[in-house]
Formats: structure tokens, C-alpha cells, sequence
């Protein structure tokens, strides 16, 4: 996914961060400094609270405490608030976007940057690992505190970049003049003046190629994959899905699904729920009112009510 051109005078900036691709755009170029600054050192506070890749990150911190005994630790503001965004993904979702699938994912061979997983070739997977569930994680937000059952190692993937699109795009719109589209990992948020005739926002295969343009003029869009963090192992494909229902790699109906949402959280939120849910997906979407585009392996296109019609973008 990403933010196209317009007539106006906007600039890019690339962010470096969470190991994937990460823009800024910004009406102003003036401000495009400042604002890149703002940008990285929240996404370093976020690497450092909820990185699953690194040994001093919270995250890290808190499973290796966990791992024969049930913990209840204090935490820092920026954890915290992105526990309290995974729990709200987990209740939109029923359950379907569970922060405790960490060890699931292990076990399916993704412990480490996506680049390393791949490099092995293959992955040698030994056992299949329980979910403890997203309930059985209790947080005191006002305290920052926060108990987990032994064996839990929280994955916040799902929810970490959406919510730091929005939380940084809010930032830069509080601090700085000017419209500001953050786009981590296909994870959109924008916020401040728009462009005049809104922001272009390029739907793309995992190939890079264009599939649609939509135009958002406050609404968040959000694209979770099944073909961009995929990887080889002993017992066939995997990519960094999980569903918690089963403590397995989500079946692969759907190459991609795209959402629009009130918030980057609430759209990713759906578009992975909708990867969990396979054929049954599109009747949810729909049911929860989500407008969608939905990617089949197969080449099939599924547009919930609400999402625009690809063919008169081609057109």
C-alpha cells in the first residue's frame, strides 16, 4: 500500500523502522524534518517496549520472567498503551486478533526478522504452541501493571504498527502545521489539513503492483497479507498470521485483504480478522459494516458495501 502524488506540492520521507516499509507524506515540505523526527522517536519508544526481535524490549523482558511462572509486572506509558490497543483489537475482533499468540508464532518458525526466516530455507517446526488467550492478560492502565500466565509471550504485531500510524499521525497534527499520512507497513493513518482533492492511497499486490486506488479524506486504511511475511517450513508454508483458535498458520484463502476504519487500529484490526476467517470473512465484514477489499489466491476480488469499484479506477 501506498500514498500517491497529487498536483500538490507534497513530500515523502522514508522511515526506518519495525523492519518493514515506512512513509511519511506531508502537505507542507517545510515541516518534513521535524516531522520525520517526531515520527522516529516514537517508533523507537515502540520498538523498545514491544519488540518481539530484541532481548532488552519489554515485551522480551516479560516472557523471559514468564516462562515458569505467572507474572505481574509494571510497565512503561508507551507499553501500556499499546497493550490497551492490542486488548481493544482483541474485543472488536471476538478474539480473533489475540496479542497472546507470541509463542504460536515462534513455533511456526518466525522468531526472528523476517529477512533471517527466510535465509534458513526451511524451518525444522518440533511442536505446536498454546495460545493462552487475550483474557487472560489483565492490565491496570492508571498503575501500569499488567499479569500474565506463565508461558505467555505477547505478540502485538497485528496491532503495534496501525497504532503508531495513529498515534504518530495525531502527534504530527498536534505539533506541526499542515495534513500528514503515516503509512507503516500498509498500515495508513492520516490526520491535519488533507490535500485538496483528498490523499491517493495505491492498493498494492505483494509484488509491488498497482491493483486500485482509493481517496481518504480522514478515513484510515489498513492491508494485511498472507504473501509479504511468508516463509518455508518442514510441514509447508507459513506467513505471520496466526489463528488463535488453533495455535496455527490461518489458512490461506485470501492474498490480501484491505480495510477502511474510523482508525489505522480498527481497520488492521478487520482486514486480519477477515485473513483468520477465510471463506467466511466477506459475510462478517459486511456484517460489522467494514467496507473491503478482499484478494483471493485464486485471483477472485471481494468488495464489501462501501469499498470503491477497481473497475471504474481502471477505467
Amino acid at each position: 500500500m501506498s500514498a500517491l502524488p497529487t498536483r500538490e506540492a507534497l513530500a515523502t520521507v522514508p522511515l526506518e523502522a519495525f523492519g518493514t516499509t515506512n512513509s511519511l507524506v506531508v502537505t507542507r515540505p517545510e515541516v518534513a524534518g521535524e516531522a520525520a523526527r517526531i515520527a522516529l522517536a516514537h517508533l523507537a519508544d515502540v520498538d523498545l517496549a514491544v519488540s518481539r526481535f530484541r532481548p532488552d524490549s519489554e515485551v522480551s523482558r516479560l516472557a523471559a520472567r514468564a516462562e515458569h511462572n505467572a507474572v505481574d509486572a509494571f510497565v512503561t506509558t508507551t507499553f501500556t498503551a499499546y497493550l490497551v490497543a492490542a486488548l481493544r483489537a482483541a474485543r472488536l475482533t471476538g478474539g480473533l486478533v489475540d496479542p497472546t499468540v507470541g509463542s504460536a508464532l515462534v513455533a511456526t518458525g518466525y522468531d526472528t526478522d523476517i529477512a533471517q526466516v527466510r535465509g534458513r530455507g526451511t524451518f525444522h517446526r518440533t511442536r505446536i504452541a498454546g495460545v493462552p488467550r487475550w483474557h487472560s492478560v489483565h492490565l491496570n492502565p492508571s498503575a501500569r501493571r499488567v499479569e500474565v500466565p506463565r508461558g505467555t509471550l505477547l505478540d502485538l504485531g497485528a496491532s503495534a504498527k496501525a497504532h503508531a500510524a495513529d498515534t504518530v499521525a495525531a502527534m504530527l497534527a498536534d505539533a506541526l502545521p499542515g495534513g500528514f499520512l503515516v503509512n507503516l507497513g500498509g498500515d495508513i493513518a492520516v490526520a491535519g489539513e488533507p490535500p485538496r482533492r483528498g490523499w491517493s492511497i495505491g492498493i498494492d499486490d505483494a509484488s509491488g503492483h498497482p491493483l486500485q486506488v482509493v481517496t481518504s479524506v480522514g478515513q484510515a486504511v489498513a492491508t494485511s497479507s498472507t504473501q509479504r511475511r511468508a516463509w518455508l517450513g518442514d510441514d509447508g508454508p507459513h506467513h505471520h498470521i496466526v489463528d488463535p483458535r488453533t495455535g496455527q498458520t490461518a489458512a490461506t484463502v485470501w492474498a490480501q485483504v484491505s480495510c477502511a476504519g474510523a482508525s489505522s487500529l480498527e481497520a488492521n484490526a478487520a482486514s486480519t480478522a477477515a485473513i483468520i476467517l477465510g471463506e467466511d470473512a466477506p459475510e462478517w465484514l459486511a456484517t460489522q459494516g467494514i467496507p473491503a477489499r478482499l484478494d483471493a489466491v485464486d485471483g477472485r476480488v471481494v468488495r464489501t458495501l462501501g469499498w470503491p469499484d477497481p473497475v471504474a479506477w481502471a477505467a
